[in-house]
């Protein structure tokens, strides 16, 4: 019975402790295990991983493949997977439970939302791995490199941060490569329309996301491209209100 096995897993993430939720995006307040409220803007390196560590968050993580992978890779860091999908994030933090990985934790929320969670210059790392290219007439402002996310990013991000895109969506790379070529703030570090043509330019890159072997066997090819967000100005797209 699907619907009772993911109401069961919602329960099940309600309790983990390696998970935090916020539901309301109009009000964004954060709960650990148990709908306990708390405030970690600031402070997920000393109070949620007990050390002082780099943070790396990854956008739309379903699964949490590259969350766990890199967590795996790099014990010296703190990953988070940050996605609205509790039934997915399920996966990711049971994974990490059974393994011991401590250093990677999951943020339930919607990404539009990401600046009330972490403060200024807290995130060292951005990866955005197979995102909804939301590739219909008028969604554009809703896909995570549109202006409206890069100002969040910049928000939360550490000076000379960087941020990956990992996408099989052509649409949403080569809309992202035109949108940046009108960006004064978007440092372009590198960018890839087939990163499995040839060697790979990152050991991050070897991971691969459930969507992404799906899309592989459908013959669909990989790109990639890395960015830094500077103190220009970002054009476009709607100013979201700080709240």
């Amino acid at each position: 019975m699907p619907g009772r096995n993911k109401l069961q897993k919602f329960a099940e993430v309600l309790q983990m402790p390696n998970v935090y939720e916020s539901f309301n995006p109009t009000q964004p307040e954060l709960t650990g295990a148990g709908g306990t409220l708390t405030d970690l803007r600031g402070r997920w390196a000393a109070d949620h991983f007990g050390n002082d560590h780099p943070i790396t968050l990854e956008l739309a993580c379903g699964r949490g493949e590259y969350t766990l992978d890199l967590a795996r890779q790099y014990p010296e860091r703190n990953f988070i997977g940050v996605d609205i999908k509790g039934a997915r994030i399920w996966k990711g933090a049971k994974t990490a439970l059974a393994e011991g990985l401590d250093n990677a934790a999951f943020l339930r929320t919607r990404i539009e939302v990401i600046r009330h969670f972490f403060a200024p210059g807290e995130v060292e790392e951005i990866w955005i791995t197979f995102p909804d290219p939301f590739l219909k007439k008028g969604k554009e402002n809703r896909r995570l490199t549109a202006a409206q996310f890069l100002r969040q990013y910049r928000r939360i991000l550490h000076p000379g941060g960087v941020v990956h895109l990992k996408t099989d969506s052509r649409e949403l790379y080569d809309w992202t490569l035109e949108s940046f070529a009108d960006q004064p703030a978007v440092d372009l570090l590198y960018h890839d329309d087939d990163i499995y043509a040839k060697d790979l330019p990152l050991p991050e890159l070897a991971t691969e996301t459930y969507y992404e072997r799906m899309h592989k066997n459908l013959g669909k090819t990989i790109t990639y491209l890395r960015f830094r967000i500077g103190a220009g100005e970002i054009v476009g797209g709607k100013e979201m209100p700080v709240g």
